[in-house]
Parts: C-alpha cells; sequence; structure tokens
C-alpha cells in the first residue's frame, strides 16, 4: 500500500529498541496509549531502551521475553513524500521511503493514495 505523508514526523530517537524474537527484556513500568492503543517502555539486553507494543510482551515480571523481533525504529519524512506499507501495528505504519529508509510513522500522519489498491492494513506479527 502506497502512502502520502501528510504531515511532518521527525524520528524521536536515535538508538531505538531493537528485539529479536523470544530475547528477554525489561520493562521499566512505564506505558502510554498512543490513539487507543498500548504501548510500554523497555530496555533490551544490550541495554537500548523504547517503546514497544503491549502486544509483542510475553511472560510475567522478571521473565518477559518478545514474541517477534521488533525495532521502534522511526522514519523521518516531510509532508508530500510518498511511502510504502511494509506493516502496521498499534496507529503506526513501518514504512519504507522513496530512497530506501525504513520506519515507523505514525498512521494519522499518513493518507493512502487514491491509486493505491484498497488493501487492508496488516497488524504486527502476521504475515
Amino acid at each position: 500500500m502506497h502512502y502520502l505523508v501528510i504531515e511532518d514526523w521527525t524520528a524521536a530517537y536515535a538508538n531505538p529498541i531493537e528485539l529479536v524474537a523470544g530475547e528477554r527484556l525489561d520493562l521499566t513500568g512505564r506505558a502510554e496509549d498512543w490513539d487507543g492503543h498500548r504501548w510500554l517502555w523497555a530496555r533490551s539486553a544490550n541495554g537500548l531502551e523504547g517503546w514497544v507494543p503491549a502486544s509483542l510482551v510475553d511472560g510475567a515480571a522478571g521473565t518477559v521475553r518478545a514474541k517477534a523481533g521488533y525495532s521502534a525504529r522511526e522514519l523521518t519524512c516531510r509532508a508530500g513524500e510518498t511511502v510504502v506499507e511494509l506493516e502496521a501495528t498499534h496507529g503506526w505504519v513501518r514504512c519504507r521511503a522513496e530512497d530506501g529508509r525504513t520506519g515507523w510513522v505514525p498512521e494519522r500522519n499518513l493518507r493512502r493514495c487514491p491509486s493505491a489498491p484498497d488493501a487492508p492494513l496488516r497488524e504486527f506479527g502476521e504475515s
């Protein structure tokens, strides 16, 4: 699916958390709702921190692991640019820019391109 960026977005974190499936992570207790979706602040084994979708977390306190691989890398983009959806979850769309960069952009900053086929967004972890 192709999207038009309708509002500038600047990546908030230079070194965001990145996880592999099964990797242990620590939850700090910090949580936030973003457009009706639950996000948790987490720290990876290598010390990187960032927001992760609540649906990514598996386990109880002390034994929390990532259900799937995940990178919190955001995509800095400007209004008027066109991006391609790679996946979507929790109000965010992971996109590829025309220059090949990839990262997450808030869904509210995007509009489906009129010529793009109408297909449902894939949720995080779906093939």
